[in-house]
């Protein structure tokens, strides 16, 4: 398909996906001015009344570098709203979103026609993420304009299908904007999403290690050290299943192999004990592509590779 007009000028074909906790500011800065699409959640701005700092501070960011940089403009920035009955700051966040006018509105955990309503009213365009194709029907249904097919592999809450898999079955109805989610770590993942039926792709899990994002230094080094095998695929620690370091759940104290006694209900609120651990905080999200991920670097140095990689990866299947 023919892409949105605002997304039709990125470098690279790329989202960097909001991750909890990690995502701030200047993550998504660095992204949009290297011409990749940043974003980050909502929720992470705490208290409330710091996104709309968060979001002026973006805004004003990227507005500068379009004046000093016409020939490379940033590229548009979005923001991650968590839409389900249990989030007491969907009205909060949603006006402070359309106050600034935010370009892109990704949603997650449920769908809401009055969300995609407010957003088309001031402009801009919504992504929901899905892991099957009976949502992602439910999401185009309530008005979304695209979908982000969240497939195995992918970080934090992640699903159970191939990529091959989910982007065939909603390809198979959809010929919308359609992002893949799923152990995209390198350009060459990047160029074979959109072989296999996706218009963007959504990588996230790399640019925690890198030098702008909010994360300890060993969830970082975890990230570099890592690979597909250290990954673990669990509902415990939040009631959702998803992708975790190994090493982090070692390091709260709990055997990786033998997670099924314990108490999703409880995990989800932390353990209690000499003190409190906590998926996100201390149980450390991450998808199956980091064993690509050799170093620590600045985001734009790893938007650079991408780049490289993406036009090496295409240069190969044209030569």
């Amino acid at each position: 398909m023919s892409l949105p007009p605002i997304l039709q000028h990125l470098r690279v074909p790329v989202i960097g996906a909001p991750m909890f906790i990690v995502s701030n500011p200047e993550l998504v800065i660095a992204q949009c001015t290297s011409g990749i699409v940043g974003s980050f959640p909502a929720l992470n701005a705490r208290p409330a009344s710091l996104l709309d700092e968060w979001l002026h501070e973006i805004t004003e960011a990227l507005a500068a570098w379009d004046r000093d940089h016409p020939d490379h403009p940033s590229a548009p920035f979005a923001v991650n709203q968590i839409v389900h009955r249990s989030n007491d700051r969907f009205e909060h966040d949603l006006e402070v979103c359309a106050k600034r006018k935010v370009p892109i509105v990704i949603t997650s955990l449920g769908a809401r026609v009055e969300l995609n309503e407010a957003v088309h009213g001031w402009g801009g365009i919504t992504l929901h993420d899905v892991i099957d194709d009976r949502y992602a029907r439910k999401a185009i249904e309530k008005g979304a304009d695209g979908i982000i097919a969240v497939a195995a592999g992918a970080g934090g809450h992640a699903g159970r299908w191939s990529p091959f898999a989910l982007l065939q079955e909603i390809r198979a109805w959809f010929d919308g904007l359609l992002v893949l989610s799923g152990a995209i770590a390198n350009g060459g993942s990047v160029l074979a999403a959109q072989a296999a039926g996706a218009d963007l792709a959504y990588v996230g899990s790399p640019f925690i290690a890198t030098m702008e994002a909010n994360a300890p230094e060993g969830y970082k080094q975890a990230i570099v050290e890592g690979g597909a095998a250290d990954i673990v695929y669990t509902e415990v620690f939040t009631g959702v299943h998803g992708n975790y370091l190994r090493s982090s759940i070692i390091n709260s104290g709990l055997d990786p192999d033998d997670l099924g006694a314990l108490d999703p209900t409880a995990m989800k609120f932390g353990l209690e004990g000499s003190a409190k651990t906590k998926a996100w905080r201390d149980i450390w999200g991450s998808g199956q592509g980091i064993g690509v991920i050799d170093r620590v670097r600045p985001a734009s140095e790893f938007v650079d590779l991408l780049a490289q990689q993406y036009a090496a990866a295409k240069a190969r299947l044209c030569g």
